[in-house]
């Protein structure tokens, strides 16, 4: 079966999206499907086996990021699609519409994922607009997107309730991302501790709280380095890494000097994914994670995957994964509370040891593989259903109508 995935955003931009494209993007592979994902060109990145690279433009308020032509987007998909059985939209931007669009021209079955809730978002990017409007502008596009797809993934359960809301009817699967286990597990936790902190000229003892993800306001990294400075009055010797760059990064800085917080908070910026981040995981004591509005909790994962216990807030997406209170505290929305949570992680080793051993068993029912799996159903039931629609619908046809 053959998989067209159509997406804003990838890989060397780093960011949840992109980390799901590629986990299933790669897992599908391994399922047997072909997968063809078309994406925007960063710098000099080639094409490779199954990934077409457009160039764009640098978002001018986001340089991280890039716009592609709209007319170069729209006839490279519709070739890829005369090939196709199925169109995965992965962003709401342009490529939702050129998907949807060639999707319709072929006849095809089309999915999205709804990674972002973006009415939490926007008011962070357009500050001078009223918050109540751009909530009510996101709200409106988000359902009328959705409602013109056949089947909607979602990350979680409060997902779906929030899109219900919006007036969604289109049926949704909560299918969260799957995490290569293999990758963050830690195989000699102490030469990748000592390695780690040796390039980052961390004492071995020192007691570390972790923070891995894009330094971007919704993030409420913020929260973490307030619940630091209150945790340190009576552990002065905690401190606190962000891996991680993005929009953010200056203010974060300035929050931390404002707090009095300066050298002990570390940011270290981005890390390779396969080299040093399981190497980060190793010599943290703890993930901290603060994020009201996360759909998931990619890294959540991750970490526990390496054993690393958790102190993080119960929203959104990350109530599916902490529900079960497994391998992680969870305060109270309180930096009071959630500077707490953090000392009492960062001082008691064995019950750190304990909750990490926890989480390691709670990632297991998180694996890429697994969740793959799911994802492969879905896609054989919406082609299945297709041809029960239209018996004489076949991919060879449509390309010759094209």
């Amino acid at each position: 079966m053959r998989i067209l995935m159509v997406s804003d955003v990838y890989f060397p931009r780093v960011n949840g999206v992109s980390t799901a494209i590629e986990t299933y993007r790669s897992g599908l592979v391994r399922h047997g499907f072909e997968v063809n994902l078309i994406a925007p060109r960063y710098d000099d990145e080639d094409d490779t086996q199954g990934i077409t690279r457009l160039p764009g433009w640098r978002v001018p308020f986001d340089p991280e990021d890039r716009i592609v032509s709209p007319i170069a987007l729209r006839s490279v998909v519709r070739r890829a699609a005369e090939h196709a059985d199925l169109i995965h939209i992965q962003t709401p931007f342009a490529a939702h519409y050129t998907g949807l669009s060639a999707a319709r021209a072929f006849g095809l079955p089309v999915i999205a994922s709804y990674h972002t809730l973006f009415e939490e978002y926007l008011h962070l990017y357009a500050r001078r607009l009223p918050q109540g409007l751009l909530r009510g502008l996101a709200r409106r596009l988000s359902a009328s997107q959705c409602n013109a797809l056949d089947a909607i993934v979602v990350p979680s359960a409060a997902m779906v309730e929030r899109l219900t809301s919006y007036g969604v009817k289109t049926p949704m699967r909560v299918l969260p991302t799957g995490v290569p286990l293999n990758q963050f597990a830690v195989h000699d936790r102490a030469a990748q501790r000592a390695r780690f902190r040796a390039r980052y000229k961390i004492p071995a003892e020192q007691p570390v709280a972790l923070f891995v993800g894009r330094a971007a306001h919704e993030k409420n990294i913020g929260f973490l380095i307030d619940a630091l400075a209150i945790a340190r009055q009576q552990t002065p010797e905690l401190i606190l890494v962000v891996a991680g760059e993005g929009p953010a990064l200056e203010d974060l800085h300035q929050r931390a000097e404002a707090r009095g917080q300066g050298a002990h908070v570390r940011f270290i910026g981005y890390l390779d994914r396969a080299r040093d981040l399981p190497d980060c995981y190793a010599a943290a004591d703890l993930f901290t994670f603060a994020s009201r509005t996360e759909t998931q909790g990619l890294v959540l994962i991750e970490a526990m995957a390496a054993g690393l216990p958790v102190v993080a807030l119960a929203e959104m997406g990350t109530r599916d994964l902490l529900a079960s209170g497994r391998g992680a505290l969870i305060p109270r929305d309180d930096l009071t509370d959630f500077a707490q949570a953090m000392r009492t992680l960062a001082t008691d080793a064995p019950l750190r040891a304990a909750m990490g051993q926890a989480a390691r068993v709670l990632a297991a029912d998180w694996s890429d593989d697994a969740l793959t799996a799911r994802l492969a159903s879905l896609y054989r039931e919406l082609h299945a259903a297709r041809g029960e629609k239209d018996p004489a619908w076949k991919a060879p046809s449509r390309a010759r109508q094209a």
